[in-house]
Parts: structure tokens; sequence; C-alpha cells
């Protein structure tokens, strides 16, 4: 099973940027789609971007859609997520997830029961 480790939350205002990273060991992301989910206090995790195997293929949720990218680099077993203009509401804990199991783990889902493994999350505060 893969570990997955989140890097880059912090206090931003808004308006601001961040970039999320995450990094992988135990075993290759590839071939498996990877996402980012969130979950703030109070609420539960909603999903936020996922990417497909090769990169070609992302979902955002209609929430972050032009504000957030997600990109991979398979040789470093690191995805990213760049966050832009960003909103009080983006305020949560951001956990990146890889897919396992069979089937269909190379492609892109918005489903957090399709992801086998998680991060511990990293906490993104923006001040208004």
């Amino acid at each position: 099973q893969v570990q997955l480790v989140e890097s880059g939350g912090g206090l931003v205002q808004a308006g601001g940027s961040l970039r999320l990273s995450c990094a992988a060991s135990g075993r290759t992301f590839n071939p498996y789609a990877l996402g980012w989910f969130r979950q703030a206090p109070g609420k539960e995790r909603e999903f936020v971007g996922s990417i497909n195997w090769s990169g070609r293929t992302t979902y955002y949720a209609d929430s972050v859609k032009g504000r957030f990218t997600i990109s991979r680099d398979n040789a470093k077993n690191m995805m990213y997520l760049q966050m832009n203009s960003l909103k009080p509401e983006d305020t949560a804990v951001y956990y990146c997830a890889a897919r396992g199991g069979s089937g269909s783990y190379s492609y892109a889902s918005k489903v957090a029961a399709d992801f086998g493994s998680w991060g511990q999350g990293t906490q993104v505060t923006v001040s208004s």
C-alpha cells in the first residue's frame, strides 16, 4: 500500500495562492488515479479534484473550477494542487488520496470510496 504525505498548507489572505504537494512512498503512483479532498470543521469530507494516471484527465468540484489546478509528476511520485484566488470558504484540512484495488484504478473519480490510500492532511486557512 502507498503511503501519502501532504505538505504546503498554511495561512493565507483571501485572494492569495498556495501550492499543496503530495508525496508517495511504498509503491509508485503510476498507474493509479489520484485525488484531493477537503474537510472543513463540522462538515463532511468533500471532493476537490482528481487526476487520472497519465495526468491527461482531470475533474474538479464546481466550487474550485477555474481556481485550482491538479498536476502530477509520476517520475517523482508527486502530485500537486495549485490553489489561486483563495476564499475563506476554502479553509479546510486537505487530503490527498490514491485509488487502489482492481479494475478502474487508473481513472479519475469524484467518489471518496474509490480511493484506498489517504494522507494525514494539511491545514489550509484563508483569512478574510
